[in-house]
């Protein structure tokens, strides 16, 4: 056991810091946090932190990935006040980064490519609405490959897609599939009567625990990552003729309503 340099709370620094089921590099994956997220250090094991994230998902870190999280009055070490929608960066050493959809950048750094926004315009750009949130699924995550753990365009799984794209519209989820269930209200029983924006649970054990989530898009249509597919794809449910869809209809379990009441 050895002392953290960080005073209890740090940030991780590059633009992706893989989160570890153990402290070595050799263990699992079990999600990713994104550079500017701060975390909660609860304990150390030489160079290595157990951390519990913003979603309050823990795992272990390594001190590689981190940096002393700002303080009040103090000069901040990482901005939050903008947003990367995938753009590459430099620094003031020249140094080039690749910023995943979702990263903070820190202050000195700019945009020479892709797209950044202003943490103030998040809302207005990305509003809490089932059409903006089923949009911004489509366009930021098609053709993402399958990755056990990840969360980012650059490779994700089921639970990461619908995480970070709900955060991206303002709405926090937590981080498994299973615990995504427990979020919201109730959705429609029927899978194929869905609204769009709904999150769609399903499960491949005969104890019928949670395994996968998909999110509604409407007219009996999903968009999800599933590792039966490979990575991103669209579903039509009601498709009798694919086998795929047959399969995962059989596993359906429940529905959740993240999303307030449409006033329309």
């Amino acid at each position: 056991m050895f002392a953290t340099p960080f005073d209890g709370r740090a940030a991780v620094c590059i633009p992706v810091a893989p989160l570890f089921t153990e402290p070595r590099v050799s263990s699992a994956q079990i999600s990713q946090i994104l550079a500017g997220r701060c975390v909660e250090i609860l304990d150390s094991h030489e160079d290595w932190h157990l951390v519990r994230c913003p979603d309050e998902y823990e795992g272990w870190l390594h001190k590689g990935y981190l940096a002393p999280a700002p303080t009040r009055g103090a000069r901040r070490s990482v901005q939050i006040d903008r947003v990367s929608l995938g753009c590459v960066t430099t620094t003031p050493s020249g140094a080039r980064r690749a910023m995943p959809l979702g990263a903070y950048l820190s202050a000195a750094e700019r945009v020479k490519s892709g797209e950044a926004i202003d943490a103030a315009e998040r809302a207005e750009r990305f509003p809490a609405e089932a059409g903006a949130i089923t949009r911004s699924a489509q366009k930021y995550f098609e053709g993402t490959s399958y990755l056990w753990g990840g969360i980012t365009p650059w490779g994700a799984d089921c639970s990461g897609i619908a995480q970070s794209v709900f955060w991206l519209h303002g709405i926090q989820l937590r981080r498994d599939a299973w615990q995504q269930a427990r979020q919201g209200a109730p959705g429609d029983p029927d899978p194929l009567r869905s609204r769009a924006g709904d999150l769609l649970f399903f499960s491949d054990r005969d104890d019928r625990f949670i395994t996968h989530v998909a999110i509604a898009l409407g007219g009996c249509t999903l968009v999800h990552l599933a590792l039966g597919r490979g990575g991103y794809a669209v579903e039509r449910m009601d498709d009798a003729r694919d086998a795929y869809v047959v399969r995962l209809l059989a596993r359906f379990v429940t529905a959740r309503r993240v999303l307030a009441p449409s006033l329309d």
